[in-house]
């Protein structure tokens, strides 16, 4: 079975067997390492998995980075402030021209509100957008008219890293090729090689690019037979919308 938190840790020690690097992005952004690991991940809802991939990490002397929405389904500041007092990286998942459809004077104040809270519970330096795929509005074009770096943010992955160098894989619509169905979850690179699923990447661990990025949403791995089979329902069902009514447009 693919996507279950045993199947991650099995991804996690190919990686580490092949002897990359882990840096936080804030540390890759700061320094990079030229054979390196930044994982990402997107706490989107259910942030207990985040803290177990979290704990999974630290128990094998591993650093990720992990971005909060400042909505309840994302939001558990326990389980934030233990996720950094285990070392990993905190940021903002920001997606503040949605929730202020399309404002950008709200969308601005929101942006600030939210940072300075999540900075009262841990130290934040990045930043990376929420696509927020069934709405109009796309949150990175907040920095059309403002600046990010004017609040001590050193970067945001989408404007701050060359995927042409930086191989990008990501588990939006729970494939590993889910770029084809994504809505905002795309990155700009002449980088051909695509895998569909989590044994594929395991089994070409020994041939892949030197510097990755790999994007996880936690809640969509679970061991939990029956979490498993609705999340699997869940994102087939919104792979299918999202191709139909949004990417195919």
């Amino acid at each position: 079975m693919d996507f279950t938190v045993k199947k991650y840790t099995k991804l996690l020690q190919s990686l580490i067997n092949q002897d990359y690097s882990f840096q936080t992005f804030d540390d890759f952004i700061s320094n990079p390492n030229k054979r390196v690991v930044v994982l990402r991940h997107d706490v989107d809802l259910l942030p207990n998995n985040s803290l177990e991939f979290a704990r999974i990490q630290a128990e094998n002397k591993v650093k990720g980075t992990y971005y909060f929405r400042a909505v309840p389904e994302s939001w558990d500041e326990k389980v934030i402030k233990e996720i950094s007092a285990l070392g990993h990286e905190i940021g903002y998942h920001y997606e503040c021209l949605t929730t202020c459809n399309g404002d950008l004077k709200k969308g601005i104040l929101d942006f600030e509100i939210n940072l300075k809270a999540l900075r009262a519970l841990a130290p934040v330096s990045t930043i990376c957008m929420h696509g927020s795929p069934m709405s109009r509005y796309d949150s990175k074009d907040l920095w059309k008219t403002y600046s990010y770096k004017d609040y001590a943010i050193i970067a945001e992955p989408y404007f701050d890293v060359d995927f042409e160098q930086v191989f990008y894989l990501t588990d939006t619509g729970r494939r590993w090729d889910g770029h084809k169905v994504s809505v905002r979850d795309r990155v700009q690179t002449s980088m051909k090689e695509t895998f569909h699923t989590t044994d594929q990447i395991i089994n070409a661990v020994e041939t892949l690019p030197n510097q990755i990025m790999f994007t996880f949403h936690p809640q969509r791995w679970n061991d939990d037979k029956g979490m498993w089979a609705k999340e699997l329902v869940l994102q087939n069902t919104k792979n299918v919308i999202k191709k139909f009514f949004f990417v195919n447009k």
